[in-house]
């Protein structure tokens, strides 16, 4: 399954500050990581934004995906990095965790230095770099992270392999080329209007992501009908269905439908709707 979650710009409109900005995408980057999406889009919503814009919400949410052991590697000073300090720490399974396949635990490096015959300086947590050999059919470049396994520390003993990164992508994009990648898997827009989620539904629901999902969120008193220009009422009477001046979504759904709060903050609706659509289907 291919999970993709979209956020808005406009995702920290209401913080006070940018320490809590940092802090709420630091909720939000957790999500991400608790149920193991793929993806992290920040599509565009320019007309909410207030203070901090999708320049900073990337920026925040590319440096919380950052493995703690290259962050000083990979990231210098920057004006939107100031409170990183709060972000909350991902501890990413498959980065710290051994693989029952292979023997050793999987982390990622950085390469510091090409050098003849396929032999490259990665930096990867260890007390010093470590000089290693690339695959043959890797082109790995100087800056680029890779993927080390670690048989042993002491002596070194570790290798580069051919394998995906782990944690989530930060990319920003328009909402519809997101909505359009051949592997968006079914489309759902999260929306209070949308259709209730219920213990009846949820089973069909969760066979119907289960080859993938792309499943996007409104930003705070600024739903997801608001940011698209689509009437709350048509949303409703549609009972979930698409409407003709759909993006592209395949489904309305509203994830917390017995709410008691006024307003449901985006961190809060990530977690709640990306724990029903994640379970497994009974066919698994």
């Amino acid at each position: 399954m291919t999970l993709s979650v979209l956020v808005p710009s406009s995702l920290v409109r209401e913080a006070e500050d940018k320490r809590e900005a940092t802090r709420k995408l630091g909720y939000v980057a957790r999500a991400a990581t608790v149920f193991r999406a793929d993806r992290l889009v920040v599509f565009p919503d320019r007309e909410g934004e207030q203070g901090w814009g999708g320049g900073f919400v990337e920026t925040v949410l590319r440096y919380a995906a950052t493995p703690p052991h290259l962050r000083k590697e990979v990231w210098e000073r920057r004006d939107e990095l100031a409170y990183v300090g709060v972000l909350p720490p991902l501890r990413i399974a498959s980065t710290t965790g051994s693989d029952s396949a292979e023997s050793g635990s999987l982390t990622q490096g950085i390469v510091t230095e090409v050098g003849p015959e396929g032999r490259v300086r990665v930096t990867c947590g260890l007390q010093h770099p470590i000089s290693l050999l690339a695959p043959p059919e890797m082109e790995v470049e100087e800056g680029e992270r890779v993927t080390i396994r670690i048989s042993s520390r002491e002596p070194v003993r570790a290798r580069i392999v051919d394998a995906p990164q782990p944690g989530y992508d930060v990319s920003r994009m328009d909402l519809t080329e997101a909505l359009a990648r051949p592997d968006a898997g079914t489309r759902v827009a999260t929306s209070r209007f949308g259709r209730p989620l219920s213990a009846d539904g949820l089973a069909d629901l969760t066979r119907r992501v289960a080859d993938g999902a792309t499943i996007a969120f409104g930003a705070p008193g600024r739903g997801l009908p608001d940011i698209l220009g689509i009437e709350t009422e048509a949303v409703a009477a549609a009972s979930g269905e698409v409407e003709p001046d759909d993006p592209g979504f395949d489904l309305w759904l509203n994830t917390i439908p017995n709410q008691g709060s006024e307003v449901v903050r985006t961190e809060e609706a990530m977690f709640a709707s990306l724990a029903a659509l994640t379970l497994p289907s009974q066919t698994e």
